[in-house]
């Protein structure tokens, strides 16, 4: 583990970029980008013109190690270059962003209220890999809809069977058991969620995870695993929510930082002259910042 990149997550100020858009979001991103799903041909065309569009991001003169204080990168971005560096190194040596890799192939379908994460075979590869890429943690998302029990805790038990493959590695797992932000229930699925959390990280000793949760109905409710001894971190998603709602949550939830994807992206565009991508990238960066340090 880099003690560096551990030292910034750690005790740096500042908010983790999500560019982990996969498969089945990348459509949707590139839309609201302005690339039209006319614009390329299958797969590895659609892949290109995304990393292109993260590319863009991380190498603008807005988005630095002074505010930014992780990045979560695509399996596919983690692979590919930017300029002439792999995408971790050119994060962590060029930018001093902390390099993280999303690991999860996507959601199984909806049983006893929740998503779990579908198989993950060939995971211990993929681990290794990072490792050797220079990256420091990892992301992997499931998604909880209802407010039922058994639910939850097999949603939380996943996550943290295979946040301690990950631990092994040497990696940070960043757990994320999302609450959708629609779902009927979500004040007693955000408890009972917590409670099944806190059990689980009563069980790791001396290590530590970090977790990405969604913005709570009651402010600071998760005021108690932001001070856990065994979370590194808590970073928050947007889930939804507009820029302006998510970092108005945010800043009323103490010492948790964001961890946004849509928001971070929202009024970015393909057409913008180089002028006007930066003054947008640089207002959104500022205004998650401010959120994410109160």
């Amino acid at each position: 583990m880099n003690e560096e990149q551990l030292a910034k997550v750690r005790e740096g100020r500042g908010f983790v970029a999500a560019l982990d858009q996969s498969g089945g979001s990348t459509p949707k991103a590139l839309q609201l980008y302005g690339i039209t799903d006319d614009a390329w041909s299958g797969d590895d065309e659609m892949f290109a013109r995304m990393h292109e569009m993260r590319a863009r991001i991380i190498t603008s003169r807005a988005f630095d190690g002074e505010r930014v204080l992780g990045a979560i990168l695509f399996e596919g971005t983690m692979d590919r270059s930017i300029e002439g560096r792999e995408s971790a190194d050119y994060l962590w040596g060029v930018k001093r962003v902390v390099p993280f890799l999303k690991v999860d192939k996507g959601l199984a379908d909806e049983q006893s209220g929740v998503q779990l994460m579908k198989p993950m075979p060939a995971l211990q590869e993929l681990l290794e890999r990072a490792v050797a890429k220079g990256i420091f943690g990892t992301k992997m998302r499931s998604v909880v809809k209802l407010a039922d029990e058994g639910g939850i805790k097999a949603i939380v038990d996943q996550q943290f069977e295979v946040g301690e493959q990950i631990l092994g590695t040497g990696l940070v797992p960043i757990l994320e058991p999302e609450v959708d932000i629609h779902s009927p229930e979500k004040a007693s699925a955000e408890a009972l969620l917590k409670a099944a959390v806190l059990e689980h990280l009563g069980r790791l000793g001396d290590r530590q995870v970090m977790l990405k949760l969604t913005l709570p109905d009651e402010d600071d409710f998760y005021a108690d695993l932001v001070a856990h001894p065994n979370v590194l971190k808590v970073v928050a998603l947007s889930g939804g929510y507009s820029r302006e709602e998510a970092n108005a949550r945010l800043a009323r939830n103490h010492g948790v930082v964001a961890s946004f994807s849509r928001a971070l992206t929202e009024g970015l565009s393909a057409g913008q002259s180089d002028e006007e991508f930066e003054a947008t990238l640089d207002a959104t960066i500022q205004s998650i910042y401010e959120a994410s340090v109160t």
